[in-house]
């Protein structure tokens, strides 16, 4: 045995007493007697880290962990980028998941692919797993309901596992009439809303109850059902944000308050969400562009409020669609009558754009809600255009 491997054994084995085998070993010549003596007729306090120091077997347990979830076709190095401290967790629970996924129904293709994307869910009891399953069932009308939307957004199932959190977020959110096609929804695309403490939620509840108040409105359960139906993001948003909001949207537009409630638990709920700054900075901009094109106040102003979304377009997506529309005709009183027509994309602008002009198509004179359509709608469309 060479003095290196015999070194890393004595490091290992017995770490209080390293400091007088070493003096032994460097200063004495009978060290090999003394130490065994130490051995011998002296307890010895030791923790054994493991039979050997070669850094092959320093992590033999990931080293498994790895192998069974590539086994499993999951694909390593993505669940690595994605959350890559969950590799140096304990109480990794692979095959524990694997069962409990195969009992509800899931396919090996889908287990693999969950874990790849999210796989803190390795993390999971299937005790605990059991019970949140239970919970969705509550909400979900099968198991293939929930499989569907974890397949989809496995986030949403394991981001959190505290289940009496979820259990009284449940409870409470149903207190106020929420439909199951809600409650689902928020699950499926707003998950930290049952993440958030319950505190946090009731929060949110009153201060829109209050903000219903304030404004006429004499039923605020009415109104908060409506305003979580258009906006499932809005219970984890912060009520700082959604009054700052709300003042922005009342003095922009000079409207009053039955005005107001029309808008905000109607099509402008979701401009609740935008930071402030956000709002206000691409409202301007869209003003700006609309003024440079011979629109009035008045005209910006009914464009907006007939189309919120157009706040959450940043200046360059909003001009670019604008130009490309403008460019090929298409007057800005067109645009501001069919304002749908900017939820395309502007390739897809550009290429129906294209078709339509090749088929005969005037678009400065004829109705350009088409540009908006559906796939189909609009294919058909176009085949009647170039037969007919």
């Amino acid at each position: 045995m060479s003095i290196p491997r015999v070194w890393g054994y004595l490091t290992i084995l017995a770490p209080r007493n390293l400091l007088y085998v070493r003096s032994n070993f460097l200063f004495g010549s009978r060290w090999m007697i003394r130490f065994s003596t130490e051995i011998l007729f002296k307890p010895v306090s030791f923790r054994l880290f493991g039979v050997k120091c070669d850094h092959e077997d320093s992590k033999p347990l990931e080293n498994e962990l790895l192998n069974n979830l590539l086994t499993m076709g999951v694909d390593v190095d993505m669940a690595k980028k994605r959350q890559p401290g969950v590799f140096n967790r304990t109480g990794i629970n692979e095959q524990d998941l694997k069962m409990f996924l195969l009992s509800k129904g899931a396919s090996n293709e889908v287990i693999a692919s969950i874990i790849s994307r999210y796989p803190r869910a390795l993390t999971r009891t299937t005790e605990n797993l059991s019970k949140r399953w239970d919970l969705w069932r509550t909400i979900m009308t099968s198991d293939l309901e929930i499989l569907n939307i974890l397949e989809r957004s496995p986030e949403s199932f394991f981001r959190s596992n505290n289940n009496v959190n979820l259990e009284n977020n449940i409870k409470f959110l149903s207190s106020f009439g929420l439909t199951r096609k809600c409650l689902c929804r928020l699950l499926t695309n707003a998950s930290r809303t049952f993440s958030n403490s319950l505190d946090l939620n009731k929060q949110m509840i009153e201060f829109l109850q209050e903000v219903c108040l304030s404004l006429g409105h004499r039923d605020p359960v009415d109104f908060v059902r409506k305003i979580i139906f258009k906006n499932p993001f809005i219970l984890i948003q912060s009520t700082k944000r959604v009054k700052a909001n709300i003042k922005f949207l009342q003095s922009t537009f000079n409207l009053n308050n039955e005005e107001l409630l029309a808008l905000i638990r109607g099509p402008g709920a979701e401009i609740l969400d935008l930071s402030n700054d956000c709002a206000k900075r691409n409202y301007t901009n869209v003003k700006e562009k609309l003024f440079s094109l011979g629109c009035t106040e008045q005209e910006v102003q009914k464009f907006v409020l007939s189309y919120p979304e157009v706040i959450f377009l940043g200046e360059k997506k909003f001009n670019d669609k604008i130009d490309c529309l403008t460019e090929e005709k298409i007057s800005i009183s067109q645009i501001i009558e069919n304002p749908r027509i900017l939820d395309s994309s502007i390739s897809t602008l550009k290429s129906r754009i294209k078709e339509l002009v090749d088929a005969g198509y005037d678009l400065s004179t004829s109705n350009i809600t088409l540009l908006s359509w559906s796939q189909k709608r609009y294919k058909a469309k176009l085949k009647k255009l170039n037969t007919g």
